[in-house]
């Protein structure tokens, strides 16, 4: 069975995909807000608190009276030879440059500044510029952008719902048209629906397929009805001159037994050719007002028919019959799928018995030949499969016969390994659940 690449709906595809992208598209663009932001203003407020710094330097120098730093929220700290001032100890240790410290406010919370410091040989200077503002600024700002995705992120998947159901508009008419004409069984063009896009160009493949696939099928209906038509003729000149001949007198017993066997085998081949021939048509058939088969009839006449199958084996063959079994079918399509089982069972016991029994709705056929694997039971009714040690001609066609023949009326068919040796096949005729 071959591996299924896609597990998800197309249209779920589309709208996982669509939402996806949302997604990270808005994540992307308030990601990169959050980090340009920050970084401009590092590099903007550290580039200015130098500025000011070494502007605050050299007015102390030129006056050592300056009244301090004219800039709001920023706080300048001059320190003289003996190093000490109200400042915190920590700065003392900090070389040049702009650093992000944090220190108690007092009243329970911290205050965030930027503290910039310069070390002169003679004066120390430092200016503290409190970001406490713009970090809480840039935690709205976050927030905020969270809310935009979240938001983005519910607009892209009803975009996702409403765009996917327009784009598989025309993909999901298509496959409710093709269930349509599955389920009637008429052959509908699909292109006229549709616009000339990769859709239409799909619709207009299934036509052209179906069109193709009409034709094989009309032909080999029309070929299986000529050969089934052409051969009943045949058959129908053997089985009436077989009958004339064994009319005859004065046959010998040896004559007699070969003109047996033709009228046996020109009743199989007609058997055959009405059941092919429904096979063919898909269709059931049944006895004529109403009339039913009775199934242990049709078992003595197939074991006559393929007991020239054992020749001379010391193979018994036996029949028991527990209960009438009758089915709403032709007998020839009874007698097409017990003569494959039955056929079999002749076929592959070389000897022992042979027990066929019927009753309970169900035949089984029960043999002492070789047997076959449990692993094996399925596989032998498809086409062309033929069984471990199966000698002789033959294509591998008759379970699989039996077996479409068994789909057409609801009946059950199956093959095991015998207990004590060999296989059984069971014919069950009660319909499937």
């Amino acid at each position: 069975m071959p591996r299924i690449h896609y597990r998800r709906r197309l249209r779920s595809r589309i709208i996982i995909s669509f939402v996806l992208f949302g997604f990270a598209l808005t994540a992307l663009f308030a990601l990169s807000a959050i980090y340009l932001r920050g970084y401009l203003e590092d590099k903007l407020i550290g580039g200015t608190l130098e500025q000011n710094l070494q502007g605050y330097a050299d007015a102390f120098y030129k006056d050592p009276n300056t009244p301090g730093v004219p800039f709001d929220k920023i706080v300048g700290y001059t320190l003289g030879p003996d190093k000490f001032a109200n400042v915190p100890f920590a700065w003392r240790d900090l070389a040049n440059g702009v650093y992000d410290l944090t220190e108690p406010d007092g009243r329970g919370g911290r205050i965030i500044y930027k503290l910039a410091v310069r070390k002169d040989p003679g004066r120390w200077f430092f200016l503290k510029y409190d970001t406490t503002q713009e970090r809480h600024s840039q935690r709205l700002l976050e927030g905020a952008l969270f809310l935009s995705v979240l938001a983005f992120l519910v607009v892209s998947l009803v975009l996702g719902f409403w765009l996917s159901a327009r784009v598989m508009s025309p993909v999901t008419d298509l496959a409710r048209r093709v269930q349509a004409m599955g389920r009637s069984g008429k052959s509908e063009a699909l292109a006229p629906h549709f616009a000339t896009d990769e859709v239409g160009a799909l619709a207009a493949a299934f036509d052209d397929y179906a069109r193709k696939l009409t034709a094989l099928v009309e032909r080999d209906r029309e070929f299986n009805a000529d050969v089934s038509h052409e051969l009943r003729t045949p058959l129908a000149v053997i089985a009436t001159t077989t009958e004339l001949l064994l009319n005859a007198e004065n046959l010998t017993d040896k004559v007699r037994e070969r003109l047996k066997r033709i009228e046996r085998a020109s009743r199989q081949s007609a058997e055959l050719t009405n059941a092919l021939l429904l096979l063919s048509r898909s269709e059931r058939s049944a006895p004529v007002d109403g009339e039913t088969t009775d199934v242990a009839q049709v078992v003595e006449q197939v074991i006559d028919v393929y007991r020239a199958h054992l020749g001379k084996k010391p193979v018994e063959v036996r029949m028991d019959l527990e209960n009438t079994v009758e089915v709403v079918a032709p007998a020839s399509v009874v007698a097409v799928a017990l003569g494959n089982l039955i056929g079999n069972a002749f076929k592959y016991t070389q000897a022992g018995e042979v027990v066929v029994t019927v009753g309970s709705g169900k035949i089984t056929v029960e043999d002492t030949g070789p047997g076959i694997k449990p692993e094996d039971a399925e596989r032998l009714f498809e086409r062309g499969v033929r069984g471990e040690g199966a000698g002789g001609k033959g294509a591998g066609l008759g379970l699989a016969i039996v077996r479409r023949l068994c789909e057409l009326y609801d009946w059950r068919v199956s093959l095991a390994p015998r207990p004590q040796g060999g296989a059984v096949a069971t014919l069950d005729f009660r319909l499937r659940a």
